[in-house]
């Protein structure tokens, strides 16, 4: 079977249109690494379900799909209220406020959970004052 991104099949955004998908946060994470050793797979999207549970990561390092990403912040946990496509450069909404762009995403603890790594301020979830219950929402950004 071929993968079409690793074939760099697409010339063009192949996502016309797709839903917003949204989640509420059930952890606040605090930390922060220089050295984290993310591997981002080199697919820029991802499924998701209604009810996954999937981590947050926050770096200031300019990254895309197959990338290393060292510099992070935690920011916490989300569970998906509905299910949807996540892509690199999707923007991550919180209370009406863009705080990230997805830059890809690292499988190091699947099939436990995902990690969804944004750009953005290196700044860890507790410092960002983020909380309990607060609705997140992915947005693919206007063009």
């Amino acid at each position: 079977m071929t993968d079409p991104y690793k074939q760099r099949m697409f010339k063009s955004d192949p996502y016309f249109a797709k839903v917003n998908v949204t989640a509420d946060l059930v952890v606040v994470l605090t930390g922060q690494y220089e050295n984290r050793n993310l591997k981002l797979i080199g697919q820029p999207s991802r499924a998701v379900s209604r009810y996954q549970v999937h981590e947050l990561i926050v770096t200031d390092q300019h990254a895309k799909p197959g990338d290393i990403v060292n510099p992070i912040a935690y920011l916490g946990f989300v569970e998906f209220t509905n299910s949807g496509v996540l892509v690199a450069g999707d923007q991550l909404k919180v209370d009406g406020e863009v705080i990230g762009t997805i830059v890809g995403f690292d499988e190091t603890h699947m099939p436990n959970h995902l990690n969804i790594v944004l750009h953005g301020q290196r700044i860890c979830g507790k410092q960002r004052g983020l909380e309990l219950g607060q609705q997140l929402k992915f947005v693919k950004p206007p063009t």
